[in-house]
């Protein structure tokens, strides 16, 4: 059973994927693979993690506003809908 809020856990999970790499200029970039488009550059680690947590967030919002699929991370499926009782 999924503890934390559904989009706070969603997240988590979402960042618990993220891939980084140190690139030629020094900068540190790092995107999430089963997010298309989620990815970050930046001077620091923890600056790319803080804009990398920042675009995901906005990703999905986008995602969830224009009801496009999301894919299934740390087994949250945020696609399944629930009917009101």
């Amino acid at each position: 059973m999924i503890k934390l809020p559904i989009l706070t856990a969603f997240t988590s999970a979402a960042m618990r994927e993220a891939k980084y790499k140190i690139l030629e200029d020094g900068s540190f970039f790092g995107e999430i693979p089963s997010c298309p488009g989620v990815w970050a550059n930046q001077k620091s680690l923890e600056d790319c993690r803080e804009e990398l947590q920042e675009v995901l967030e906005e990703w999905l919002i986008l995602k969830l506003r224009d009801h496009d699929p999301l894919p299934q991370i740390g087994g949250i499926d945020l696609n399944v809908t629930v009917a009101e009782a």
